[in-house]
């Protein structure tokens, strides 16, 4: 972890705080979900680095380290995906690998649909093929307490997030989170007080690693997480035909509360994917959860170099 270099590079008027490890011509970029942040790569930054790979991890913009946008109520994905390939500019590199994990997965995706040239391969956890629309999350099928209903309403996080430092919320949602049931709440409750405060952390997870997300989220807060990707998760991005060529991989986890969303498990099982990604593999952990690199990095680690190795030129 002390050989990972951290700088601030400078992507379209914001610095973004990037970790890196490793050099050479191929590289990597990790894409963080939420309540992640570059540090939910730390096993796979070291691996990918030891395998011959430049390994990049990014704080998105308004996450962590790097910079808030002046107007966070403005943003969407297409930032994201904007940033990603200004980044890739500033630093000179021509063409990466995408690997995002839970709503990373969807500018990985939009970036290899939109900028094929720039993608050598895309990895998503947790997160099958989905694009910002409509279509993203089916919420009217769940009840109104669904966490992702819950944190679109304006003001409804913040109140319920509000009553605790950013430790505790990191804590609560990473404890609830590693379970394989979907948060929602009842009508008088918040997703806050869903969490057992005697429940201990996910044994994968120790309290140092809550101490290093507590101080970034710290640094952060939770302003632009709750726009980008809750607010806007249902906002069009404007890709009317998408299609992703580069070769592609999927890693879901058995016990991952996502596949128990409304059509999630047949979509990801029937192949209708394979009409949009037609170069995909599926791999299915039976023991994993939403967390799956941080619980169980060696074996993503392995899923990854081999993924990697058989698409580098």
């Amino acid at each position: 972890m002390e050989k990972i270099q951290h700088s601030h590079v400078e992507v379209r008027g914001l610095k973004l705080h990037v970790a890196q490890l490793g050099s050479g011509d191929k590289v990597v970029v990790f894409l963080h979900g939420f309540p992640e942040i570059w540090y939910s790569w730390r096993h796979q930054l070291i691996a990918v680095a030891n395998a011959g790979y430049r390994a990049i991890a990014i704080d998105f913009r308004g996450y962590g380290l790097s910079d808030q946008p002046p107007e966070p109520e403005k943003a969407n994905f297409n930032d994201l995906v904007d940033d990603v390939v200004g980044l890739l500019d500033s630093l000179g590199i021509n063409k990466a690998f995408l690997i995002g994990k839970d709503f990373g997965a969807f500018p990985a995706y939009m970036v290899a649909a939109v900028h094929p040239e720039r993608v050598s391969g895309v990895i998503t956890l947790g997160i099958p093929f989905m694009l910002p629309g409509h279509s993203a999350v089916q919420n009217q099928q769940l009840p109104q307490g669904f966490y992702i209903t819950r944190w679109q309403e304006p003001g409804r996080a913040e109140a319920d997030f509000g009553r605790f430092d950013a430790k505790a919320v990191v804590r609560n949602i990473y404890t609830l989170f590693s379970g394989s049931e979907v948060p929602i709440a009842a009508e008088d409750q918040e997703i806050m007080d869903l969490f057992d405060p005697s429940a201990p952390l996910p044994p994968w997870f120790s309290e140092e690693d809550l101490s290093v997300y507590a101080s970034l989220y710290e640094k952060s807060g939770f302003r632009f997480a709750l726009q980008v990707p809750y607010r806007t998760l249902n906002v069009d991005c404007g890709i009317t035909e998408p299609s992703v060529k580069a070769p592609t991989l999927l890693i879901m986890g058995e016990k991952d509360y996502v596949r128990k969303f409304p059509g999630m498990e047949d979509y990801i099982r029937s192949g209708a994917m394979k009409h949009v990604v037609p170069d995909l593999d599926i791999i299915f952990m039976p023991e994993g959860s939403h967390f799956v690199q941080e619980q169980l990095p060696d074996q993503v680690n392995e899923f990854i170099i081999t993924f990697l190795g058989k698409h580098s030129a």
